[in-house]
Parts: C-alpha cells; sequence; structure tokens
C-alpha cells in the first residue's frame, strides 16, 4: 500500500526514550498518512481549555497537586479519538507507559471495534543517545525540532517551517538528566515492549539511522496496516 491510502482507522504506538526521535518522525507520518499525534500532555491541556466533562475532572485532580488518573486519561483519549479528523488514524505519544495501562487502552478501542495495530519500538544506543538530546533546540513559534549536529534549519536562524527566528531548549535536556531519563524508560518501557510482542503487533525500527532511514521504515510498517 502506498503513502497515504489507509482506508480504516489506524492506531499507532510510537515507544522510545527522548531523543528518538517520535516526534520528528510523527509529524511525518501525519503528513504522509493523514494520521493525527495525539499527545498525552496535549490531551489534558485541551480537554481542561474546553471544558469538557473529563476535563473538569481533570482540572480538579490537577489543581489539588494530584496525579490525573488512567481513567481521566482514556476518557479524554476517546473522546478526542471520536473527532472527525481522526478518521484515518493517530500515533499515540506519551500513553500507554505501563501494562496496565496497556490493557485498558485496549479494552477502551475494543468498545468501538479497534484495536493497537502496531506498537513501534525505537531502538536506540544509551550512549550515543544522550549526545543527541544534549544537541536538540525546537522553534519557539511552531514548535518544530532541530539539532546542533543532525538537523540544524536550511537558513541559519530561520525555522525551515514557520519563518520563525525564536529557537528555545529544554532546561532539562543536558547529559546527566538525559541519562537519567533513559534509565527511567527504559524500566517503564520493558513491560510494554513484552506485552505489545505477546499480542504480535511489536516493531522494532533502528531510531539511530537517518531520519530519512527511520522514515522509510516507518512508512512500510504503516503502509503494511491496511
Amino acid at each position: 500500500m502506498d503513502a497515504g491510502t489507509i482506508t480504516t482507522p489506524a492506531v499507532l504506538i510510537l515507544l522510545g526514550p527522548p531523543g528518538a526521535g517520535k516526534g520528528t518522525q510523527a509529524r511525518m507520518l501525519e503528513e504522509d498518512f493523514g494520521l493525527v499525534q495525539l499527545s498525552t500532555g496535549d490531551l489534558l491541556r485541551a480537554a481542561v481549555a474546553q471544558g469538557t466533562e473529563a476535563g473538569l475532572r481533570a482540572k480538579a485532580v490537577m489543581e489539588s497537586g494530584g496525579l490525573v488518573s488512567d481513567e481521566i486519561v482514556l476518557a479524554i483519549l476517546k473522546d478526542r479519538m471520536a473527532e472527525p479528523d481522526t478518521v484515518r488514524g493517530v500515533i499515540l505519544d506519551g500513553f500507554p507507559r505501563t501494562a496496565g495501562q496497556a490493557e485498558a487502552l485496549d479494552t477502551l478501542l475494543a468498545a468501538s471495534g479497534q484495536k493497537i495495530d502496531a506498537a513501534v519500538s525505537m531502538e536506540v544506543d544509551d550512549g550515543a543517545m544522550v549526545a543527541r538530546v544534549a544537541g536538540r533546540y525546537t522553534c519557539a513559534g511552531c514548535g518544530e525540532g532541530y539539532h546542533d549536529e543532525f538537523k540544524q534549519p536550511a537558513h541559519a536562524g530561520t525555522c525551515d517551517k514557520c519563518g520563525g527566528t525564536a529557537f528555545k531548549r529544554r532546561a532539562d535536556d543536558n547529559a546527566e538528566t538525559a541519562g537519567a531519563r533513559l534509565q527511567a524508560y527504559h524500566a517503564q518501557t520493558a513491560p510494554l515492549i513484552s506485552y505489545y510482542a505477546g499480542r504480535g503487533v511489536l516493531q522494532k525500527v533502528d531510531a539511530m539511522a537517518s531520519i530519512a532511514e527511520i522514515r522509510t521504515a516507518l512508512t512500510a510498517i504503516v503502509g503494511g496496516l491496511a
């Protein structure tokens, strides 16, 4: 199947540590296949701003300093996946993070006749990943991602996507913090990799390859879902 010809909604999960390129590749999949990237954090903020039932519940928890429950996150995700722009499918970002959340997500999807079509583990070399994370920055205007070594704007100081000239770096994008985040990722994600491997939907991609090579690999995976 060629890019852009998905005929039934696809549900894709990208698993990978910070700096693996999930955001970059998700945006490309949006362009190539019409999928919609759904970030848990963005969904929560949008639901709160819109004042939806689930958003109001999340707001109350957040204002009290608590952690938003899986039940609320799933309710917000369900609402978002029912919107018209997700008809081609979605890329889930930041959820699930545990095997328990994965099971709950399977139940939610089954209720609407859907399922996880592919869980892609973006495989990395930890040492190289620390260096990759430490060099990244984003456009302050549109959020397009760049890197000191691997992906600089075509014209220095100007965003390729929106033409903005302001850029920013995350305060925690440094070697020490990146190493700690990698350790946490491996501890959290190992059960998920086993979970989706057991269901026959796990795919692995070499995330240390070039952006173009990773894009080709993901295109082949998504293109084979129909």
